[in-house]
């Protein structure tokens, strides 16, 4: 089968972009020939990509040029992986603002009309050569609500299936009204649209009503590398952490874009080094992750885990916000704790706006909390940018992941590798994030008191809580538990079954996500 993906950004980091890297794998896994749009300058090197298509650069939707295929390795079976590169140019719209090497990133909200005219035509431009050359698709993906959906309705291409991530819905259209008409545009010819909790198609449909999108909505999650993310031996957790460790510390300057390998490497020799049990945060640091009640309640844990190492994975607009935090907390100063909680947001650049739970647990800390704090004083690094797949090596040699987010989440993946990893998840009890919990508590009954938190002005507490009672766990029980969570996910979420799922929601085929 021919199939067309959509997807405006890169393969590799973390979100929508190791989505749609492991799709297609798992779809050329399957036998199928899968023809990908996206903007990795890098995808030459990516040694599952088996040719690349390009374009001169364009000065417009009707200047598009000739499409150019280079084939660089042949495929491993029956399917293949053909990537295209339709030339945008420099400015890359994105849900948040991040770094990205090469790109101007500029939030949708912050795009003219014009150059949003000139972005989907572009595209639409580049769908419609691919298509040409391909001999047309049985099957379609487009990624995001916007604008990957209008770009194949207006590219002629069907059927094809939508895959809401989340982050467009919350993040730009519901804030911005302008961008409504774009998504109803791409929605409304699609076959279905794939989400990945309850809790994100009841934001769509409140956002977008009208459309008829109850009657064709249906689930759709992200899928996990169950090979990648497995359990580990009694053991072998140091020999891991030391082995990436050592082949981050090996690399030239610029093999990672955005990472600090000194950084890194520092971060990792203290994991390994760690005299109790590890713990990991593995995402964007922004606000909304809620990466601040971690490193507020990690004295609490700490205290009762002596030697034990907390580990930030990630990066974002709020690192030196919460740089300072972890600085008031590890030094006992908590008249500037309370001050970071104050400005809260105005840390990450925008205006101020205090952190309500933080704020709570400041203003009357449990007694002992400075004391607690400083003696937690160098247990907390950060890691920075660590690819999806250093990411699959450190994981299953961490004791715990904590996900506290405090923004709606589409779906838990990093809590699913975590729980593939025989890791427990310790998750905000909200949104996708409460699905996973929900599946592994269902599966694994004996996990219900410590992974699911309440987010509230009690959250510090009751994060620090939950952890703790899952590291006082004797370590037999603790594996056992474990490898039950992993044979969990493994049943549960599987990129083979996730290919399975997307090829028959192009054919308006879906597991119906029924309203509450």
């Amino acid at each position: 089968m021919k199939i067309l993906i959509f997807h405006g950004y890169l393969l590799r980091g973390t979100g929508s972009n190791i989505y749609n890297a492991n799709l297609v794998q798992a779809l050329a896994g399957l036998g199928h020939e899968v023809h990908l749009l996206c903007q990795d300058r890098e995808a030459e090197g990516i040694e599952w990509v088996n040719a690349v298509g390009t374009w001169p650069d364009s000065t417009g939707p009707d200047s598009i040029g000739e499409l150019s295929v280079e084939q660089l390795r042949p495929a491993w079976g029956e399917g293949s992986i053909t990537v295209y590169r339709p030339p945008i140019g420099n400015l890359l719209p994105v849900y948040v603002e991040d770094p990205y090497e090469g790109f101007e990133a500029r939030s949708y909200p912050r795009l003219s009309e014009e150059e949003l005219d000139f972005y989907v035509g572009t595209n639409v431009a580049a769908v419609k050569a691919v298509s040409d050359r391909a001999g047309g698709f049985e099957a379609a993906l487009a990624n995001h609500l916007i604008m990957g959906p209008v770009i194949l309705a207006r590219s002629g291409v069907r059927p094809y299936a939508v895959k809401n991530h989340g982050s467009d819905l919350e993040y730009t259209i519901k804030p911005n009204p302008r961008f409504v008409p774009w998504a109803a545009e791409g929605v409304e010819p699609a076959a279905a649209v794939l989400v990945g909790s309850h809790h994100t198609a009841a934001s769509m449909w409140e956002a977008l009503p009208g459309l008829g999108l109850e009657e064709k909505t249906g689930f759709g999650p992200p899928g996990v590398d169950t090979k990648a993310f497995a359990p580990l031996a009694p053991g072998e957790h140091e020999a891991r952490i030391a082995a990436l460790r050592d082949e981050i510390a090996g690399e030239l300057p610029s093999a990672t874009f955005g990472r600090d390998a000194d950084e890194a490497v520092a971060a990792l020799d203290e994991f390994e080094a760690a005299g109790g049990p590890r713990v990991i945060f593995v995402g964007k640091l922004i606000v909304s992750k809620g990466v601040d009640l971690i490193v507020a309640a990690w004295p609490l844990i700490h205290r009762q885990n002596p030697g034990a190492k907390l580990m930030l994975v990630g990066f974002g607009a709020y690192e030196m916000g919460l740089r300072a935090l972890v600085t008031a907390v590890t030094t006992g100063d908590l008249e500037s704790a309370r001050e970071i909680a104050t400005v809260g947001r105005g840390l990450e650049g925008g205006e101020q706006e205090p952190l309500t739970y933080l704020s709570s647990f400041f203003a009357r800390t449990p007694v002992g909390y400075e004391e607690a704090g400083i003696e937690a004083a160098g247990s907390i690094s950060f890691a920075g940018r660590l690819e999806h797949a250093e990411v699959a090596r450190v994981v299953p040699a961490a004791d715990s992941m904590i996900v506290p987010s405090t923004f709606p989440e589409a779906f838990g993946m990093v809590a699913a590798e975590a729980a593939a990893s025989g890791v427990l998840p310790v998750c905000a009890d909200h949104s996708g994030l409460a699905e996973v919990t929900a599946t592994l508590t269902a599966e694994v009954p004996e996990v219900k008191s410590m992974i699911g938190l309440p987010l509230g002005p009690g959250a510090v507490a009751e994060l620090a809580g939950k952890v703790n009672r899952w590291l006082a766990l004797d370590q037999p029980e603790r594996l056992e538990i474990g490898r039950n969570i992993a044979e969990s996910a493994d049943r549960n979420w599987s990129w083979q079954g996730v290919a399975r799922d997307v090829i028959s929601a192009s054919a308006g085929q879906v597991r119906r996500v029924e309203k509450s």
